[in-house]
């Protein structure tokens, strides 16, 4: 603690200042102007409830909400990073047509707003790949079956299956764009000597790319790779719009059902803030250990 004083600076401390007015300032407003009656008492109760029947606390609302939240943006970030690969990689191909091809995919999705990407590979793509796999019959013989503990553990209510596939694959698609552009620009840091010297033991394209840029590439984009994860969860928000359980749409459906408007919305940041900050310390800590010698 000591060291962190002494590091503050008497700008940081007029900052932070400024930002405590600021909050019991609107804290006042919310109270007088709009003459709200604040009940935070009411809002652990929607974290965690005692369950009577098994004698236990289980996850509520927010809670639940968060964990599948938690589960869209870890399937979503392995799909998008194996598909910004792909696209990394044929950005750089020496094939034309698949450069332009890849190209064009990326600049659709980086210039066209998010929701309106998320509607559009939601009603053209998702939802007929979920139709034509029957994916909602399945999961709907999972879920009635006793035996599916396993199911449960990684995807939650097997009723919502389909919803939450759908989530991932439209979260997946969009923030694919993002990663491939990263992995693009890792490749193209691969100084040109390095290829020259590969052609020249005769190492083919293929083997170039898997034995000299990828490995490189790969590890000179993880920081890049670690904030678009952190970017992912907080896109994953947007999901919400097309009824995915994620902690957005359970925030809405709480704040609409209870009044409690602003205590909802501010433990909704608050769990928001505190998965993403845990992660972005977890990413810092690796990279700085991974430049620590060894």
């Amino acid at each position: 603690m000591r060291r962190l004083l002494k590091r503050l600076h008497w700008l940081d401390v007029v900052i932070l200042a400024v930002l405590l007015f600021l909050f019991f300032y609107v804290w006042r407003q919310i109270e007088g102007t709009l003459q709200y009656k604040w009940r935070w008492e009411l809002i652990p109760n929607y974290l965690f409830r005692y369950d009577e029947e098994n004698g236990r606390w289980v996850a509520n609302v927010l809670i639940l909400g968060l964990i599948t939240t938690i589960r869209i943006s870890i399937y979503a970030s392995v799909l998008a990073l194996a598909l910004g690969i792909i696209l990394g990689v044929a950005r750089t191909a020496r094939n034309l047509t698949v450069r332009m091809l890849a190209r064009t995919y990326l600049e659709f999705l980086r210039n066209i707003p998010p929701v309106v990407v998320i509607f559009i590979f939601f009603f053209f793509l998702s939802e007929q790949l979920i139709t034509a796999l029957n994916i909602e019959g399945w999961s709907r013989s999972i879920a009635k079956s006793e035996d599916n503990g396993i199911w449960v553990f990684f995807f939650g209510d097997m009723r919502r299956f389909p919803s939450l596939i759908s989530g991932v694959i439209v979260l997946a698609l969009f923030e694919s764009a993002f990663v491939g552009e990263i992995v693009r620009a890792g490749i193209e840091s691969i100084g040109r000597g390095q290829l020259e010297a590969s052609r020249s033991l005769g190492l083919s394209w293929k083997d170039e790319l898997r034995y000299i840029v990828l490995p490189q590439a790969l590890k000179r984009v993880l920081p890049p790779l670690a904030n678009q994860f952190i970017t992912l969860i907080k896109d994953s928000a947007i999901i919400s719009l097309i009824s995915v359980q994620d902690l957005t749409l359970r925030t809405v459906e709480l704040a609409n059902s209870t009044r409690l408007t602003f205590e909802a919305w501010i433990t909704t940041a608050a769990l928001y803030f505190g998965l993403c900050f845990s992660l972005s310390l977890l990413f810092r800590y690796l990279e700085n250990r991974g430049k620590s010698p060894h």
